[in-house]
């Protein structure tokens, strides 16, 4: 029993942890999109949390199958990352600065910038697969469904303090949500190199 306990309490912290890209992200989406919503904020934060379920499972499979080939790739994380919000809040700035809506009216992100959101925050859980490689199946998949939820719930918040600070921010808040997005970006990249 202690050991189930123990099992759920470390799989909270690592969902905690690897949340808190998706969590900033999700801040700058709400920042962006102050009247989005409730059917929009539970696509957002369920697309991190698919993302963050599926990573780590991915991660695991490649250390149970093609390991060498996956380290290899592991080099360039950070850099893919970094090209993927670097472009995504470019485009906010850039929209933020000449008074332009974002992807729809609302100022809501559409589904290929949530696409490239979901990959750059989560692409790091990746190597999550390695810290769980003695797991089996069945507790790897309970670990990745027990970060998914945690980064669901956690994204859902961030999202509603995102949209209660855009709503004060008024036509700032694309601005700031394109600069929290280069921020980690380059908070990605450069724990992920140095």
């Amino acid at each position: 029993m202690n050991h189930i306990v123990l099992f759920i309490f470390n799989s909270i912290l690592f969902g905690i942890g690897l949340a808190m890209d998706a969590f900033s992200v999700s801040c700058a989406n709400g920042l962006a999109a102050p009247d989005m919503h409730i059917s929009k904020s539970l696509k957002i934060a369920g697309t991190f949390g698919g993302f963050q379920t599926a990573m780590p499972l991915i991660g695991w499979i490649c250390v149970h199958t093609i390991a060498e080939k996956f380290e290899a790739f592991q080099k360039f994380i950070p850099w893919i990352a970094l090209g993927l919000l670097l472009y995504i809040g470019g485009s906010m700035l850039k929209e933020g600065m000449s008074g332009h809506a974002g992807d729809d009216a609302a100022g809501e992100v559409g589904n290929g910038t949530l696409l490239m959101q979901g990959v750059a925050t989560s692409i790091d859980a990746l190597s999550v697969g390695f810290t769980i490689a003695e797991y089996n199946w069945s507790e790897a998949l309970a670990e990745s469904v027990i970060i998914g939820v945690v980064t669901f719930v956690i994204c859902l918040a961030g999202i509603r303090l995102g949209k209660t600070l855009g709503t004060r921010l008024s036509g700032k808040a694309e601005i700031l949500g394109g600069a929290i997005l280069i921020a980690i970006g380059l908070e990605i990249f450069i724990t992920g190199v140095f």
